[in-house]
């Protein structure tokens, strides 16, 4: 029960690897808020996790919109007291090679990949250095940007490389005043996300099987306890690191 009295922010949590991190979270004792643009995934979330004996709340917010994520992080701290951890989670995936690319899904990608971590943490952190503890923001990259190219994807390798760089530089401006910042890097994960255009998950386990030295994609909890490692005590040494899980793919 490592997050037992711990208010803790996923943005993304309606669905997919948020919403699992959000259930992993609740586990362990965290009251979890769960943050996107759609409430009924949200509000779905939030069900299942107080059926299961976890307390969470549902509050929708756009994070491309520095107002909409001030009152989120203004009204977590009103209800809960303080903000403990925060998971910037919410993403997009555009696809097109640069000159075949619109220029809205270049945006599009930029807008929530970078724009949307930046404002989460520009609040989430201003509540942190505020509060005594501090607290923990862990982001959410990915292998394709900071370590790896694939052609066809340079909007969204060039916003995850901009997470990346933007975690570890404010994890050097902000540690010392007790704000701790990581980022957990995946390769394919169990998500739609990961599927190729018309691709089964079946295609795709075959694809990965002989692309990923693992063989497989990487599973949901697999990913929530990297998320949970990175905003525990038990991490308290490290700042600023890219925790990879990617099944060998940049070893």
């Amino acid at each position: 029960m490592r997050f037992t009295g711990k208010t803790v922010l996923i943005t993304g949590g309606g669905s997919g690897a948020g919403r699992a991190a959000a259930y992993g979270f609740a586990r362990e004792g965290g009251t979890v808020i769960v943050t996107g643009r759609r409430p009924q995934p949200l509000e779905q979330a939030v069900k299942e996790i107080e059926a299961a004996g976890g307390r969470a709340e549902a509050i929708p917010a756009d994070v491309r919109s520095a107002a909409e994520v001030a009152r989120l992080v203004d009204r977590i701290v009103e209800r809960h007291g303080r903000l403990d951890v925060a998971v910037n989670n919410a993403g997009v995936l555009t696809a097109g090679r640069v000159t075949d690319l619109p220029e809205d899904d270049w945006r599009a990608a930029f807008d929530t990949n970078v724009h949307g971590v930046f404002l989460c943490m520009k609040y989430e952190i201003a509540a942190m250095r505020a509060q005594p503890g501090g607290g923990t923001i862990v982001n959410v990259s990915s292998i394709i940007g900071p370590y790896r190219r694939v052609p066809g994807m340079s909007a969204y390798a060039a916003s995850k490389a901009a997470v990346s760089a933007l975690t570890r530089t404010a994890a050097l401006e902000y540690i010392g005043e007790g704000v701790r910042i990581n980022a957990v890097t995946p390769g394919p994960m169990d998500t739609p996300m990961s599927l190729r255009p018309g691709e089964t998950e079946a295609d795709r386990a075959a694809r990965v099987r002989s692309e990923l030295p693992a063989g497989r994609v990487g599973s949901l909890e697999e990913f929530t306890a990297a998320v949970l490692y990175l905003a525990s005590d038990e991490s308290a040494f490290t700042v600023g690191h890219d925790l990879v899980l990617d099944g060998g793919a940049t070893a």
